[in-house]
């Protein structure tokens, strides 16, 4: 069983601007994204403060995110990675399930992983990374390297929102339509 202790929050800084940006789109009217809760059974809570500082989880999560952007469904992970090579082993194979389901649902699903070292935010269509996974089922790679990616998907800040991924998802959802 999983533990979690509040000491090891990775990730939770990619998930912050994560929030701030879901909670911009929706201000705006642009998406309506959701951070899917972990469920948890507290195993130590700090009495003064009444703060869980160990529990299990429960069960298997799905992915972080999930929602609707302008009427087409989405659901994404958020992962960081401080070096150029990404263990696939990040991803657990209910997630990669979750997200395939998702797909043949017609939603989109998609991994945006911030690149610590290069400060560098990158938005992984899920057909990239059914490519990676399934490589890794057939005995190669058990990983990918920086250097495999297209640069188009290099998420671009421009629009002053901190994790801008709109724009990702409009290429993603076109080269759809083309294909």
């Amino acid at each position: 069983m999983a533990t979690w202790n509040s000491r090891g929050l990775r990730g939770s800084t990619l998930e912050e601007m994560i929030n701030r940006t879901i909670d911009k789109y929706k201000e705006k009217g642009l998406a309506l994204i959701q951070k899917v809760p972990t469920p948890i059974t507290p195993i130590k809570i700090e009495p003064s403060t009444r703060h869980i500082t160990l529990a299990y989880f429960d069960q298997k999560s799905t992915v972080d995110y999930i929602g609707v952007v302008q009427g087409v469904p989405v659901c994404f992970d958020a992962k960081e990675c401080a070096v150029d090579t990404f263990a696939l082993q990040n991803i657990h194979p209910h997630q990669y399930d979750f997200m395939k389901r998702f797909e043949e649902q017609n939603g989109i699903a998609f991994l945006i992983i911030y690149y610590s070292h290069k400060d560098l935010l990158y938005y992984l269509p899920f057909s990239d990374l059914k490519t990676f996974w399934e490589r890794k089922e057939e005995g190669g790679r058990k990983s990918f390297r920086f250097e495999e990616l297209d640069s188009k998907w290099i998420i671009d800040n421009k629009s002053g929102v901190l994790v801008s991924f709109l724009d990702n998802l409009k290429i993603d959802l076109e080269s759809r339509v083309d294909n």
